[in-house]
């Protein structure tokens, strides 16, 4: 219990930081945005790609990833069928379905391994199912569906590698399955500024909050309501389903998987709503009230299973 516990309280304070900059108007009006562009452009590129570098690529053989996949696409899924037939645009949606299914891996999913699962490498499968595969492909529709879909044929095939999340994550791949070591000269700034993406999605956010108001309110209670219903509910217990039913997983294993299933939405998909103007009140929403809900159902999980 410890474990998810302590993940909570340091999300809650870096976040509650934000929120005072934000009431005192310490960072200025332009504050939140400059902190998400960095965190964007900068900040997150340089740490998807120092994580992925030295990454162990044989986890994407495993069996845990498998279900890792097949749940998030699951619960994604539901809420772009949802999304298509309700008419929420593609960026809306894709942003829901980010709120449904990507786990909070890094900065909450890290603590929760070590104190839970007893091994911080236990999350490396769903971070880098979500690094590779789903954070390429969920800011290249984020291109296509606004600004990025305009222009020749040619400038729009090129899109995922013009992202720097995609950039990142990708250069990062490339090293790992080559084998090759970054000199320390390279790798340490990268690591330095990587480690400032962090602090600054989790500012911006607490930033966001300032003057906001109450989240399942307005427009967006619907598919904050759905999203967070997925992610919290819906994807766990798929996991569950086809870690024992499908792979006959038990014990550790069983837990592990539907532990960091359990996990809440990721911050940074405030940081690409933000980024690209489209669906930030819903990102915001799912993003803390998950976070919220997932405390007990995380606590749950640890009981049951563990």
């Amino acid at each position: 219990m410890q474990g998810v516990l302590t993940g909570f309280a340091v999300i809650a304070v870096v976040i509650a930081v934000g929120y005072v900059l934000g009431v005192r108007g310490h960072l200025g009006p332009q504050g939140r945005e400059v902190l998400t562009k960095l965190a964007f452009h900068v900040a997150s590129p340089a740490l998807l790609f120092t994580t992925l570098a030295t990454a162990d690529l044989s986890v994407v053989f495993s069996s845990r990833l498998l279900v890792t996949a097949m749940s998030t696409a699951a619960v994604a899924g539901l809420f772009v069928a949802v999304g298509v037939a309700r008419r929420w645009g593609a960026g809306r949606t894709t942003i829901g379905a980010l709120c449904s299914g990507y786990v909070n891996s890094g900065n909450l999913g890290i603590p929760i391994a070590v104190y839970v699962l007893g091994d911080a490498s236990l999350v490396a499968p769903v971070l880098l199912f979500q690094l590779v595969l789903v954070t390429p492909v969920a800011v290249t529709i984020l291109d296509l569906s606004g600004g990025g879909g305009k222009g020749p044929l040619w400038r729009r095939l090129l899109t995922p590698v013009r992202n720097p999340i995609a950039v990142g994550s990708l250069a990062g791949v490339a090293v790992a399955a080559s084998g090759l070591r970054v000199p320390a000269p390279v790798m340490d700034p990268l690591t330095l500024i990587g480690n400032m993406s962090v602090p600054a999605v989790l500012l911006a956010f607490g930033i966001g909050l300032c003057g906001s108001t109450m989240p399942l309110r307005g427009v967006e209670r619907r598919p904050v309501l759905l999203a967070v219903a997925l992610k919290t509910v819906g994807q766990p217990a798929v996991a569950w389903a086809l870690a024992a039913g499908v792979f006959g997983l038990r014990g550790p294993r069983l837990l592990d998987v539907v532990v960091t299933s359990a996990l809440p939405a990721a911050q940074n998909l405030y940081t690409y709503a933000s980024t690209y103007g489209v669906g930030e009140r819903l990102a915001r929403d799912a993003i803390l009230v998950s976070t919220v809900v997932s405390v007990p159902v995380l606590v749950g999980v640890a009981a049951v299973l563990g």
